[in-house]
């Protein structure tokens, strides 16, 4: 039997308890918890009890974590702005890395990521989860035979009509650098950005609203209950409108607060030249669906993927994209081959987003460069 990796977890919150820690302790024949690290000390307390190793160090400061020399792979689960301090120091501590989405806050902090995981020659992927769900797979297999031809315009939707998140620090605009284009807008982008394939963007522009976060009244029918618009301090809805450099098209819009009837997220629209799709998904769908259009014998004609599950973790959905992301990475370590998520396509993503915020910032069009 193989040694079992060990791995250590920085940040023991939400999405270590929903995603990560449920789907390495369902890999326990490959992997080992040893090392957990919060700055509520307490939490790596009870992560490490629950899911552990018997002799399981807990930490309050990350360096310490990452100092023991049991340690081989880290996850990073803690709010955005520490995802850039934390990985570097873990590169430079010989540690593979995996990084929840998004990569980081900002442009610079995640080029300095780049950096530190080519130095290190180690392992390196982002938690975009929503690549394994099986009609995304589906689709993704279908555009890289060429089905639809050349993909030339495309949607990325991440709406929510009243789910703004009430727990953890997500209106905290110091320590996640923004509110759903960061959050949920970046997984709607890496999956249509996946499907295109194609990382060269070339100019965003882009409109970033702070309406309804701050209204007393638009906390009614919250799906997690009352947000507080005094200490709401991130957007509530943000659009982006991408060029990249062969003249493709992508449209980005992102809310967690918005007066639309529809709640469309982690969903994509691609449209190509012989035909095209769409992944529908989010709170107003009880089931995920996947729907080409084309013609045939000179009718328009729709296909639609038998139904799967829903939206990953949120009510009735299931687990297994998580589970997937887990075993892959693992599978990547042992192998050395690279892992389904490549950091570049996740720079890419975090480079978008980034150059939204500043192009709604300064009402200007932001010019790119494709990472190399």
């Amino acid at each position: 039997m193989a040694k079992k990796i060990k791995i250590g977890i920085i940040g023991c919150g939400g999405i270590a308890n929903q995603k990560h820690l449920p789907s390495l302790s369902k890999l326990s024949d490959e992997c080992e918890l040893v090392a957990f690290c919060d700055i509520i000390v307490e939490r790596a307390q009870k992560a490490a009890a629950e899911y552990g190793t018997a002799d399981a160090k807990v930490y309050e400061d990350y360096h310490e974590l990452l100092a023991n020399p049991e340690v081989e792979v880290v996850h990073v689960l803690t709010p955005n702005v520490a995802h850039c301090p934390i990985t570097v120091a873990a590169f430079e501590a010989g540690k593979h890395v995996l990084c929840e989405k998004p990569m980081a806050h900002c442009t610079a902090d995640a080029e300095r990521m780049i950096a530190a995981w080519r130095k290190s020659g180690m392992q390196f992927t982002i938690g975009y989860q929503n690549r394994f769900r099986p009609e995304v797979q589906a689709l993704h297999e279908a555009c890289e035979a060429g089905e639809l031809g050349e993909i030339y315009f495309a949607k990325a939707h991440a709406v929510r009509r009243r789910a703004v998140p009430t727990w953890g620090v997500f209106p905290n605009k110091a320590l996640q650098g923004g509110g759903p284009l960061i959050d949920i807008g970046t997984h709607a982008l890496d999956m249509t950005l996946w499907m295109m394939n194609n990382y060269k963007p070339l100019s965003v522009s882009g409109s970033v609203f702070y309406k309804l976060g701050h209204m007393p009244e638009a906390v009614e029918g919250n799906k997690f209950g009352p947000w507080d618009p005094e200490t709401y301090e991130v957007e509530d809805s943000a659009f982006g409108f991408i060029k990249m450099e062969n003249g493709a098209t992508i449209f980005l819009e992102a809310s967690w607060a918005l007066n639309t009837l529809e709640s469309r997220e982690a969903s994509t629209t691609v449209c190509g030249t012989l035909g095209g799709a769409e992944i529908i998904s989010g709170m107003s769908h009880p089931t995920d669906r996947l729907i080409y259009n084309t013609s045939r014998h000179g009718q328009l004609t729709q296909e639609e993927m038998s139904p799967s599950g829903g939206v990953a973790y949120f009510d009735g959905a299931s687990s297994e994209p998580g589970y997937l992301e887990a075993k892959q990475w693992l599978a990547a370590i042992r192998t050395g081959n690279h892992p389904l998520v490549d950091p570049i396509q996740a720079f890419t993503v975090t480079q978008i987003l980034d150059a939204i915020y500043r192009a709604a910032e300064s009402g200007k069009e932001v010019f790119l460069k494709a990472a190399e």
